[in-house]
């Protein structure tokens, strides 16, 4: 650490798919960087064993500037075949073979601390050490904002955990387990866990679950009582969605350039957003929840624990469960990233805890960059997904650069 000299110009906080992207194209535009943190750590410790990747082969692959580093060129390399879909260990093995060749000298220590500091910021990492950079991308992921309904918060882990703690639910064999939810997260978790042979159960307040993708069902077979009819006139498109992946066929190109969607009236983007990424479960999921129950248009309304829980529902039916698993999302908000310290966090202009950010995601500080679920606001819902690499990575690079953004850039 010099005074009054930066250490590195960028400084990249944690080493995820946006991390990484970020590496191949500040690298492949020759500026100067550091990333630091454990490659794909929360895709390996914070997933599910044996979880699928919902978002198709071509939505799945991390951005790199010569198009070199995808799922089929890791595949090439490693003489394997891809699953499909993907399945979360290959995902886990080719983004730290991305790593491998997009950022070698990554920096596995784990950042502490980040402040400012003339004439840019300072980061203490987890062994003391300290960084100066001049300017720093948060790429640091949702690992700290697991969103908990009210009423669970003061339950013990050892009985209610988010589905987000759990990297393999095996250890649930043989024991009762309900999960909250009817989203991705929901109906994957209940799937692995019947697999494993718990005994689980679906609670969720939505009336139906959505099912996305996979060949039209039948004319003459009806929808399904769980399904609204909408669901199977979604199975089939007129025209092709956009390949990030997110979204219908008209929606999925509207934010599959986030910035169309920065320049949407506010009032449409909200809507517009949770149209493309509204509970719903991929449709390989649908077979292995056959047999698992489902409590719908209901919610958990008490929670008494007593050695096992007993859940009260909306109806006043009553469950009794040894566990109880909240796949209820995430609510992103950037104060809870530990690293922040309290006076850089609340000089950063916030919506709802989202950073308010402009070209190249930059937030209201100069220098100060968010990658990832953080950006979901100001640049739409493609900002959650490994495809919005390919909108951020660029746009990141062109603004450390000082060069122009383009009017219109994909995310594919």
């Amino acid at each position: 650490m010099n005074a009054g000299t930066p250490d590195v110009p960028v400084a990249i906080i944690g080493a995820g798919p946006n991390g990484l992207a970020a590496c191949a194209h500040l690298g492949a535009a020759s500026i100067e960087h550091r990333v630091f943190g454990d490659p794909m750590q929360f895709w390996r410790d914070q997933m599910p064993a044996g979880m699928l990747l919902r978002s198709a082969l071509r939505a799945s692959h991390i951005a790199d500037p010569r198009r070199k580093l995808t799922l089929h060129d890791w595949a090439a390399a490693e003489g394997t075949t891809l699953s499909s879909p993907v399945t979360r260990e290959e995902f886990v093995d080719y983004g730290s073979w991305f790593a491998e060749h997009a950022a070698p000298s990554v920096d596995r220590r784990l950042v502490r601390s980040l402040q400012r500091a003339r004439p840019g910021f300072r980061l203490t990492l987890e062994d003391g050490d300290q960084i100066d950079a001049q300017s720093v991308v948060v790429a640091a992921g949702i690992a700290p904002f697991p969103r908990i309904p009210p009423g669970f918060e003061d339950l013990p882990a050892s009985s209610v955990s988010h589905s987000s703690a759990h990297s393999d639910l095996r250890r649930f064999a043989g024991r009762r387990v309900a999960v909250i939810g009817t989203g991705q997260s929901a109906l994957e978790s209940a799937a692995l866990l019947h697999e494993a042979g718990a005994r689980v159960q679906l609670i969720g307040r939505a009336p139906a679950i959505w099912w996305l993708g996979g060949p039209p069902a039948p004319a003459s077979e009806p929808a399904p009582a769980s399904e609204p009819p909408a669901a199977s006139r979604r199975l089939r498109p007129r025209w092709s969605s956009a390949p990030t992946d997110v979204g219908g066929p008209l929606s999925s190109w509207l934010v599959a350039s986030p910035d169309v969607f920065r320049r949407l009236p506010r009032r449409v983007q909200p809507p517009l957003a949770y149209r493309c990424i509204r509970p719903a479960g991929a449709h390989w999921l649908r077979d292995r929840m056959a047999d698992v129950p489902m409590s719908l248009e209901r919610t958990v309304t008490g929670v008494t624990s007593n050695g096992a829980l007993t859940l009260t529902l909306s109806d006043g039916a009553q469950r009794e469960v040894d566990h109880l698993v909240l796949a209820t999302g995430f609510a992103v908000d950037v104060r809870k990233y530990g690293f922040l310290r309290p006076e850089l966090a609340d000089s950063i202009a916030l919506i709802d805890g989202y950073p308010v950010l402009g070209p190249g995601l930059e937030s209201s500080i100069p220098g100060l960059h968010f990658l990832g679920s953080p950006a979901a606001y100001s640049f739409g819902p493609v900002m959650r997904f490994v495809t919005g690499t390919w909108y951020a990575a660029p746009a990141l690079a062109a603004r450390l650069r000082g060069r122009r953004q383009p009017l219109l850039r994909w995310s594919f």
